[in-house]
C-alpha cells in the first residue's frame, strides 16, 4: 500500500481507539464522586463544589465484544513450548469459529474529560458542567460473514448468505454539557442535562441490502444497496468508470494554530443529545432511580464523501485461509480486499450530508442502605444501539463516608459471561479527590509463552473497562438525619 492510503486506513482506524468516548461503568454509580452523574444527572456528590481540569479528570477506556476472549486467540503450540494466535498454522480455527453468534459485536470506546465543574445554588439545587472528547465504534458482524472469512467458502458453495445485519459506525466528537438537578418534592429529585455535540470525523455504513452468493466455481457474487458515508480529510480519485483508483489523506488539514489543530476544533457537524434522570427516595433506607442518557445525534455535513457498492458485482472474498496456512502474508490478503473493494464501490455525484443517532444508554437503579454509609445497589443499564441491544445487570455493596472515602465491590452479568467482578475506590486528601475504578475483573488467568517467558493473560475476558481521574472538591453537603427536608446523598 502506498505511504497515502496507510495514513488514511490508520487515521480512519485511530477513530475507534484515541482520545475519547465512553460507555460509562456501573461501578461508576452509587460511588460518591462528581463523575455519577454521567450515567444519572439526578445523582449529585455530596461536596458542595467540584472542579474538573483538562485531561486528569477522567479517562475511561472501554473495549467490549461478545464473541472471543483473550483464550480464544492464543493456544499453546502441540510441542507444548510456546504460545500459538489465531492466525498460526497450527491453530485449530474451529475453537474460534464454534463460539461465533449470529451477530458478533465489537465496541471499542473511550473518554476524556477537559474541563467539569459543579456547585451547590441553594438548599436542594445542583448546576453542573462538563466538555468531554469522545469516540465511539459500533461494529456488527454477522456469524456466517466470519466463518466464511477464516473456515473458507467450501462449506457455502451454492448458498446465498445474509448480510443485512453487517454495520459498523464510527464517531470522534467532542460535547459541551450544562445541565442541574434540583429536588421536586420531599422524596422526588429530577436532572437533566442538554449537551452540544461537534463532530470531528465519521465512518458509517447505510446498509439497506447486502447478501453474498458463494458459485459452485467458488467464486463470490455480491448484491448490495449500500452506501458507507465518510466525513474526514479523506481524498478519494476516481479512474474513467468513477471507480475508485486511489486514497489519500490531507495533512494539510492539522495544520495548528497555538499548537491546537484547526481540524479539531472545527463545528461544521452539528449535534445535539440529552441526559434525562430521576431519583425516587421512598424511605430513608430505600432508594430508586431511572435515567435516559445520550438521547441525540450529530449531523454530518463537513469534508463528506459517499460511496455507494453498484447493485451486484464480482468479489474475491476474504479468506484468512491462505494466512494461517502459510501461503500469503496478512498483508497480501489485506492488498487483495483493498483492491476488490475499490473495483465494487464507486463514488456518488454529490457530497450528501446525513445523519447518526447516538448509542442510547437506559438505566434503572434500587438501593437499600442498613447504615447511613453502607448501602447496597442493584442497577440493570441497557445501551441500544440501531435494533440491538446490550443488558447488564449489577449488584453492588458501596462504603461512603462524606466524601472523604467511598468504595464499591460490584458484580455484573453481561456479555454472556457471568463471573464479572468490579471495583472502585476514591479518597480525598483536602481539597483533591483521587478515583479508580474497574469493570469486568477476570477472575481466571492464563499464561502465554514468549521466547521461554511465561506472561499473564486474563482466560476469559471480552471486556476491558477502567476508569481513573482527580477532582478538586470543596466542601460537604450531607445532612444531618434532623435536617428538613431529608436529602439522602449517595
Amino acid at each position: 500500500m502506498t505511504r497515502k492510503l496507510c495514513n488514511s486506513l490508520i487515521f480512519l482506524l485511530t477513530l475507534a481507539i484515541a482520545n475519547a468516548g465512553a460507555q460509562n461503568s456501573q461501578v461508576l454509580y452509587y460511588m460518591n464522586i462528581p463523575q455519577n452523574h454521567f450515567l444519572n444527572p439526578a445523582l449529585r456528590p455530596s461536596n458542595s463544589v467540584y472542579i474538573g481540569l483538562p485531561g486528569i479528570s477522567g479517562v475511561n477506556v472501554n473495549i467490549n465484544n461478545n464473541f472471543f476472549n483473550f483464550s480464544d486467540i492464543f493456544e499453546v503450540s502441540k510441542q507444548g513450548d510456546s504460545t500459538i494466535s489465531l492466525f498460526h498454522p497450527d491453530y485449530d480455527i474451529s475453537k474460534f469459529t464454534s463460539k461465533l453468534k449470529d451477530m458478533n459485536y465489537l465496541e471499542p470506546q473511550a473518554a476524556v474529560q477537559l474541563f467539569g465543574l459543579g456547585f451547590s445554588a441553594g438548599r436542594d439545587l445542583y448546576i453542573f458542567l462538563d466538555v468531554n472528547e469522545r469516540v465511539e465504534m459500533d461494529l456488527a458482524l454477522p456469524g456466517d460473514m466470519l466463518k466464511l472469512a477464516f473456515e473458507g467458502n467450501e462449506q457455502f458453495a451454492g448458498k446465498t448468505i445474509d448480510l443485512n445485519s453487517l454495520r459498523t459506525n464510527v464517531s470522534y466528537y467532542r460535547e459541551a454539557g450544562l445541565g442541574f438537578s434540583k429536588d421536586i418534592t420531599r422524596i422526588l429529585r429530577l436532572g437533566i442535562k442538554g449537551k452540544l455535540l461537534f463532530g470531528v470525523a465519521n465512518v458509517s455504513l447505510d446498509n439497506k441490502a447486502l447478501s453474498v452468493t458463494v458459485q459452485d466455481d467458488f467464486t463470490h457474487t455480491v448484491d448490495a444497496d449500500l452506501m458507507a458515508n465518510i466525513s474526514a480529510p479523506v481524498g478519494f480519485y476516481m479512474n474513467d468508470d468513477n471507480i475508485i483508483d486511489s486514497v489519500s489523506f490531507d495533512e494539510d488539514r492539522f495544520e495548528t494554530t497555538s499548537g491546537i489543530s484547526d481540524y479539531l476544533l472545527e463545528t461544521g457537524n452539528p449535534g445535539f443529545s440529552l441526559d434525562i434522570g430521576a431519583e425516587l427516595r421512598l424511605t430513608e433506607k430505600i432508594h430508586f432511580s431511572a435515567a435516559v442518557t445520550d438521547l441525540g445525534f450529530i449531523k454530518w455535513k463537513r469534508d463528506i464523501s459517499n460511496i455507494a457498492a453498484e447493485s451486484q458485482f464480482e468479489f474475491s472474498g476474504v479468506d484468512f485461509e491462505d494466512v494461517y496456512n502459510g501461503d500469503k502474508t496478512f498483508e497480501e490478503v489485506g492488498e487483495e480486499i483493498l483492491d476488490s473493494l475499490k473495483n465494487s464501490f464507486h463514488m456518488t455525484d454529490s457530497d450528501i450530508p446525513y445523519r447518526t443517532n447516538l448509542p442510547l444508554g437506559v438505566s434503572f437503579g434500587a438501593s437499600y442502605s442498613p447504615s447511613g454509609s453502607f448501602t447496597l445497589g442493584l442497577l440493570s443499564y441497557t445501551r441500544i444501539t440501531g435494533n440491538q441491544f446490550r443488558e447488564a445487570l449489577t449488584l453492588s455493596a458501596n462504603l461512603n463516608l462524606g466524601n472523604a472515602f467511598s468504595t464499591t465491590l460490584t458484580y455484573t452479568t453481561a456479555n454472556y459471561r457471568y463471573d464479572n467482578l468490579g471495583f472502585g475506590l476514591a479518597f480525598r486528601l483536602g481539597f483533591f479527590q483521587f478515583y479508580a475504578l474497574a469493570d469486568r475483573i477476570p477472575i481466571t488467568w492464563n499464561k502465554i509463552l514468549n521466547d521461554g517467558e511465561s506472561i499473564p493473560l486474563p482466560e476469559n475476558f471480552n471486556t476491558i473497562h477502567a476508569r481513573l481521574g482527580m477532582n478538586l472538591v470543596f466542601g460537604n453537603n450531607v445532612k444531618r438525619k434532623n435536617d428538613k427536608p431529608m436529602i439522602i446523598f449517595q
